[in-house]
């Protein structure tokens, strides 16, 4: 016997093994080819436009960009909530748990998006529903709740933006406030040694201290003229009269003074520290003046023995007495002068400190200001929609023809893939059976020639009972696997259901 006749006999001794096999995969993948529900497939694309308003002219405080903005709207349109809402309205999966609905949509939905440079960026979605009343309703939901979302997002960004600056102007405005009120109060607690009047202090204090150099020449003087007039006294014992005493010291002295006030007035003004004080000196001797005037006119009335001595001792300790009166007031002033120009370069510093705060908040003030500005600027275009947005490029449409499934693919898949696997049993059979068939394999295990071979012959009736039960077993199987297939996808899961778990559990395993 060939090889070919012996191969193809016995795939005829194991052809009922090939057609049980063949029979149920093929029965199979017909049946669930002929039982899967219709499934219609509606898209709709959606692209993002460029802002209105040029950025240069007013710019939107929301800068996300386009891909980033399609990416936050898919992953939020893909949340559990959203998508249980309109799994329930739309009845997607009536009698299946809120994880089998939420898992369904998201496997349901495909969202691809395309971008590049120089390139718009469009989102394209698609959904597979039984229906195309479910897939194009679906998709419309996608779609209002996109749009909601996108202006949303961009509004409630941008009114984020403008409420922080808002607090942040409030706050840097109360701080600026309460610097300024430092400053003030600063500039009150020591308004007499601050560094903008130094010239004028330092200039008084010259004055004071000329004035204080004359009061001591005047009082050396007048004490000098009274030592002398006490000395010719005691020497002599004579003094002259008052009529030939020539003009007193205070007289003399305000004769100076007005002399200087006349010169210092062409040079200058009445505001000037040296005019008010040299008025001052000469207002305080004239009332000296005056008071020695009175005095010489009583003394005159009742002078006798060494009346006009004492007279003029009583001058001159007069005189002196004014001028050391007048010297104490020059010299605290000349003191509380000099205190706050020494006071000044510390007062400066503090002074500058608070200063230099305060213009640091000012700028940051300031610059909060115009950010507060363009901020509201932003927030006006998204309110008014003239920003950046996702609009519609193809409107979800509802499909007139199913999509799928490709029964016929899922057929002839499934046969193909029983004869493959009859065929296989075929062959592991007869690689598991070790028993002598031939001549030749009596040769090689046994090592005898045998002298002839005689093939089993059926009866009649073993072969019309083999037919029988073989015809029976195939029937059952034509008949049993449909009505199984049936009754799984209508009593216990869809088999849309079943191949998507199934799928989900061999990616976990992988």
């Amino acid at each position: 016997m060939s090889p070919a006749r012996y191969y193809f006999s016995i795939f005829m001794r194991r052809f009922p093994y090939f057609l049980i096999v063949a029979t149920i995969v093929s029965a199979i993948s017909i049946s669930i080819a002929m039982t899967l529900p219709p499934t219609y497939v509606s898209q709709m694309r959606l692209i993002v436009e460029s802002p209105r308003i040029a950025g240069n002219l007013a710019a939107s405080t929301v800068t996300t960009t386009p891909f980033e903005q399609l990416q936050i709207v898919e992953q939020r349109l893909l949340t559990r909530p959203v998508l249980l809402d309109i799994a329930r309205k739309f009845e997607v999966l009536p009698d299946a748990t809120p994880d089998q609905m939420v898992t369904e949509l998201r496997i349901k939905t495909n969202t691809r998006i395309s971008s590049g440079r120089g390139q718009a960026n469009l989102m394209t979605i698609t959904f597979e529903g039984r229906s195309g009343k479910i897939a194009a309703g679906v998709l419309n939901e996608y779609l209002t709740e996109i749009l909601k979302l996108d202006v949303s997002y961009r509004k409630e960004r941008a009114s984020d933006t403008l409420e922080f600056f808002e607090q942040e102007v409030d706050r840097l405005g109360a701080e600026l406030d309460r610097r300024s009120s430092r400053i003030l109060e600063f500039q009150n607690e020591n308004s007499g040694a601050l560094p903008a009047s130094l010239q004028f202090r330092m200039a008084q204090q010259g004055a004071l201290q000329t004035s204080l150099q004359q009061t001591d020449q005047q009082i050396f003087s007048l004490q000098t003229q009274r030592e002398k007039l006490l000395e010719h006294y005691n020497t002599t014992g004579q003094i002259g009269t008052v009529g030939q005493q020539p003009q007193t010291q205070a007289q003399q002295q305000l004769r100076q003074l007005r002399n200087q006030l006349d010169n210092k007035l062409g040079v200058y003004s009445e505001s000037s520290p040296q005019i008010k004080l040299l008025r001052a000196q000469v207002a305080r001797l004239e009332e000296v003046v005056a008071t020695e005037q009175a005095s010489n006119t009583t003394a005159s009335s009742a002078q006798t023995g060494n009346s006009t001595l004492d007279l003029q001792l009583a001058q001159f300790d007069s005189q002196i007495a004014a001028l050391e009166d007048q010297r104490a007031v020059t010299e605290e002033s000349l003191n509380k002068v000099t205190l706050t120009i020494d006071q000044t370069p510390a007062n400066a510093i503090t002074l500058a400190e608070l200063q230099r705060d305060h213009t640091n908040i000012q700028n940051q003030y300031n610059t909060a200001v115009a950010r507060l500005a363009s901020a509201s600027t932003g927030e006006r275009i998204e309110v008014t929609s003239q920003g950046q947005r996702i609009s519609v490029v193809e409107h979800p449409s509802e499909p007139t023809t199913p999509t799928g499934p490709n029964r016929l693919s899922i057929a002839g898949g499934g046969t193909a893939a029983g004869i493959l696997m009859g065929l296989g049993l075929v062959v592991l059979l007869e690689l598991l059976n070790r028993a002598a068939r031939r001549p030749e394999d009596l040769i090689k295990k046994l090592d005898v020639w045998p002298i002839a071979t005689i093939p089993y012959v059926r009866s009649p009736g073993e072969v019309a009972t083999q037919r029988l039960v073989w015809t029976m077993v195939i029937l059952a199987i034509l008949v049993g696997v449909p009505a199984s297939v049936w009754a799984v996808h209508t009593y216990y899961l869809p088999l849309d259901l079943i191949a998507e778990k199934v799928i989900d559990k061999l990616e976990v395993y992988w």
